[in-house]
């Protein structure tokens, strides 16, 4: 995890230091003067070698938490971050839940009723939902649900019912993933010789699919849900944007269109420390699911 973070910071850091744009003339503003701009060229240490400035940054995050000031509004980046955090985390977790409580379920269904009509229903669902893109979904429930009914709001933030066409829209995807995982999971772990024991045991096949089966059918399911659970923190940029949800998405979106390369370095890196720590949750969650990860643990 640890590496993959500096490497994430170090990769960002290079690529706004390459990026075309002079930081000291967007903060002075078009009017400054020569000697004005040159001066905050030299308080900025814009003059510095690249490794100088790559050292002095990655020393600021990591020791500091210091992501700088915008360029903007010279306010501390992650202060800004810390105010968006919430809504982008919010949408990201309750859409991968969403995806685990639909797509699980839907990808057992399909395993148990092979080439059945069940499956066949399960498996084209996963496929439109695969094939429609999250924010022209997002649209089509505004439409819908927003100004055809006036059942939920269309836009910004508020209660709970603000969050349910983003996230079910962001989780589209998360459902079409996991339940085509768990379908080809169970299908390698149903025709193994301890779940026709278990059968021959004379117990219930709910307890045999969901007991023995499905537990251990879940550590693919649960890789792709810490993967699924990554590309939503991305998409939440289209929805917070779509949707006008003040999260880590619009912030960044506003951070490129200003040149802001504070505010874009500090959510990326923030994006990219909440995906690794999921990942490494879910390397954790191995050893509860399976006794012998857990057992290599303890050893």
């Amino acid at each position: 995890m640890i590496p993959v973070v500096i490497g994430v910071t170090i990769i960002i850091f290079t690529i706004m230091y390459f990026s075309p744009g002079d930081p000291a003339q967007i903060i002075c503003g078009p009017n400054a003067t020569y000697d004005e701009v040159e001066a905050k060229r030299i308080e900025m240490g814009l003059y510095d070698p690249y490794i100088v400035r790559l050292g002095n940054y990655l020393g600021a995050v990591f020791l500091r938490f210091d992501f700088g000031r915008s360029y903007i509004n010279n306010r501390p980046v992650s202060t800004d971050i810390l105010s968006r955090y919430p809504y982008t985390a919010t949408i990201a977790s309750l859409s991968i839940l969403l995806s685990l409580l639909i797509g699980v379920p839907l990808g057992v269904a399909a395993a148990t009723h092979q080439n059945k009509f069940g499956d066949y229903i399960a498996m084209l669902v996963s496929f439109i939902g695969v094939s429609m893109p999250n924010f022209w979904v997002g649209l089509l429930l505004v439409i819908w649900l927003s100004l055809s009914l006036g059942l939920l709001p269309a836009l910004g933030v508020g209660g709970i019912q603000y969050y349910i066409i983003p996230c079910f829209a962001c989780s589209l995807q998360g459902i079409a993933s996991l339940a085509r995982q768990t379908r080809s999971s169970m299908l390698e772990v149903i025709r193994s010789d301890y779940i026709v024991t278990a059968r021959s045991k004379g117990q219930t096949e709910n307890k045999v699919i969901y007991r023995h089966a499905l537990s251990n059918a879940l550590i693919p399911v649960v890789t792709s849900a810490g993967g699924s659970f990554g590309a939503m923190l991305g998409g939440t940029l289209v929805i917070e944007t779509v949707f006008a949800i003040p999260g880590l998405g619009t912030f960044m979106v506003t951070a490129i269109n200003n040149r802001d390369y504070p505010a874009i370095q500090g959510a990326v890196i923030c994006v990219a420390i909440t995906f690794s720590l999921v990942m490494l949750i879910v390397d954790l969650i191995y050893a509860f699911i399976d006794p012998r990860i857990w057992a290599q643990y303890r050893g």
